[in-house]
């Protein structure tokens, strides 16, 4: 492998690193978690719409949001005290 090759897979790899972080700013970031309460509280409406449950769509609907959340809040704290251990 001569110097011309080296350099041109340490930039391949550089760029593919970029690409990386990016997607996990993306999934790490707020922005990321309140589109998908959002979707998830849009759906959740549309889906009590079409069955008709519930007395009070609006409000059972909050119910898989809150969930999601909940969820995310305890990967954060999960992930920190993995993190302190190691």
């Amino acid at each position: 492998m001569d110097f011309k090759e080296l350099e041109q897979e340490i930039k391949g790899i550089k760029q593919r690193n970029k690409r990386v972080e990016l997607d996990k700013k993306w999934e790490t970031s707020g922005t990321r978690k309140i589109c998908i309460c959002i979707l998830t509280y849009i759906v959740v409406v549309i889906y009590s719409y079409i069955v008709k449950n519930y007395d009070n769509i609006f409000l059972s609907s909050l119910v898989p949001v809150i969930r999601i959340y909940i969820i995310y809040f305890i990967i954060k704290i999960h992930k920190e005290n993995l993190g302190k251990k190691y």
